[in-house]
């Protein structure tokens, strides 16, 4: 899951949860604390909304029953007004009803129904008598403010002796419906509670998400500061951090590839050093001591002379084709080789390839066979120098292990479809079917002794590798020890569009 999803749901969640639970719950509280008013109060009818937003009107039907049967009362009954037994009595009932029972005859007050601190405060405030001679006043109830704070219900009558009298019911709402205020404090612990669970879980669930994969990554990277590359940064997830941790392991096995490369051409470069100084070592030798022959008089006759000048002359040629092949082969590793791709007819090409092998090889007493196998004018596209460097250096190579008394090198040229196969055959030792897959690699010689009489830079086959491989063919060997070896490349043929007009 993406972390902008689960943003968006703990977004969503923050709202709805809170909203669904603390409805649940306020449902089940409220509906506890409405049976336990309507009980006290014998409020009965009204809707939970009314009781909740009308808590005076709530007070004002719970004292409704007690209103009426005291205003029978004072019509046919007044006697009982003046009764301390009944007024008692039908206090103790207000009382259950958060309410209490006020007497006034003329302007003196004959009960109390409450010592509370506030009941002078509501007697200050109490209206005048208002009897009409057909009804009570204030049966839906009066409000008084001020210090009072109370809601009251006057019934008006007249005692037996023709004084005036009126009951009042007096309900102190300066602290209405207990139950509601514990309902509204329940309401306001259950919503915080609610959303204290509920952002806390969010908290841990996002802290998991977000913290664990950054203590991950943290760890991983002081690692690579640490220079420790050998571990793997496996993604747990298909989000954003999944998607880091995989560029992150793709960052680390780059670092890590890079410097095994470094350490590898750091080694590779310590034994080009030693290759160069062991070949430049023996030419110099052989250069220098008969150099010191014919300074010395050991040459003593022409044609002792004309020899060591001979070898001299040749071990100096050696000495630059060593230095041209670590030239060339600098240029290959930075790709600065300026390749001059043409279109060269096939047969030409390596007719005239194989005429210049077969002289040189002659000088050098090596059989040449030359076998060309492809029909009509096929062409390449090719560098025309480098591919016949290439053809020289696996020459060059194969009459360097040579070791039979009559050597031989053939070359082969096929078609094999859309490619032109060039094979280079010769009768030499061969090569042992471990070393094989490595002849093409830089610095590699299946001749771990050194023999000076090999001598080579060990660069000859990877600078063959590299520029066949800029050619868009590919290079193998297969070989025999004892019987010889055969390199072989292609090279893609040139096939013409045809121009549809």
């Amino acid at each position: 899951m993406k972390l902008k999803t689960k943003l968006v749901i703990a977004f969503i969640t923050l709202i709805i949860l809170p909203v669904l639970l603390s409805s649940v719950l306020i449902t089940l509280v409220g509906h506890h604390q409405l049976n336990v008013i309507e009980e006290t109060y014998e409020v009965r009818g009204g809707t939970a909304f009314e009781i909740l937003t009308n808590p005076v009107g709530v007070l004002g039907q719970g004292t409704e029953y007690p209103f009426n049967s005291l205003s029978v009362i004072a019509r046919s009954d007044v006697g009982k007004m003046e009764d301390m037994g009944f007024l008692q009595e039908f206090n103790q009932d207000l009382e259950s009803k958060k309410s209490y029972l006020l007497v006034r005859k003329a302007d003196d007050f004959t009960y109390l129904g409450s010592d509370s601190e506030k009941v002078q405060e509501v007697i200050e405030q109490l209206p005048e008598y208002k009897y009409d001679g057909n009804k009570t006043t204030s049966k839906n109830g009066m409000y008084l403010g001020g210090q009072a704070q109370a809601m009251i219900k006057q019934v008006d009558f007249r005692y037996e002796d023709g004084d005036l009298g009126s009951a009042f019911i007096v309900t102190d709402v300066s602290n209405v419906l207990p139950e509601i205020r514990e309902l509204a404090e329940e309401i306001i612990v259950i919503i915080t509670t609610v959303l204290l669970l509920t952002v806390m879980l969010l908290m841990i669930w996002i802290y998991q998400t977000v913290m664990r994969p950054l203590d991950k990554l943290q760890k991983a990277t002081r690692n690579i500061t640490e220079g420790n590359l050998d571990f793997e940064v496996e993604p747990e997830t298909d989000d954003e951090f999944g998607q880091l941790f995989r560029d992150f392991e793709d960052m680390r096995k780059r670092l890590k590839k890079n410097a095994e490369e470094k350490i590898r051409f750091d080694k590779e470069n310590k034994e080009l050093i030693s290759n160069i100084s062991h070949d430049l070592k023996t030419p110099v030798t052989t250069i220098k001591g008969y150099a010191e022959g014919i300074l010395d008089g050991v040459a003593d006759t022409p044609e002792k002379v004309d020899k060591y000048v001979r070898t001299i002359y040749n071990k100096a040629n050696e000495m630059n084709t060593l230095i041209n092949e670590l030239t060339l082969y600098s240029k290959i590793d930075t790709n600065r080789i300026p390749y001059n791709f043409n279109t060269i007819p096939v047969n030409a090409y390596f007719d005239d390839c194989a005429e210049e092998l077969s002289m040189e090889l002659e000088s050098k007493n090596v059989e040449f066979g030359y076998f060309n196998y492809v029909e009509g004018d096929v062409k390449i596209i090719a560098d025309a120098e480098q591919i016949k460097r290439v053809i020289h250096n696996i020459v060059n190579n194969s009459i360097k292990y040579m070791d039979k008394p009559k050597p031989l090198i053939n070359l082969r040229i096929k078609d094999v479809g859309d490619f032109i196969q060039i094979e280079l055959e010769d009768n030499g030792k061969g090569i042992a079917v471990k070393d094989l897959p490595k002849i093409f690699e830089r610095f590699y010689r299946t001749d771990a002794s050194r023999n000076s009489s090999k001598g080579g830079s060990g660069i000859g086959l990877s600078i063959v590798k590299k520029i066949v491989e800029e050619h868009g063919g590919k290079i193998w060997a297969n070989s025999r020890e004892g019987t010889g070896t055969t390199m072989s490349f292609v090279l893609r043929k040139y096939q013409e569009v045809p121009n549809h007009e």
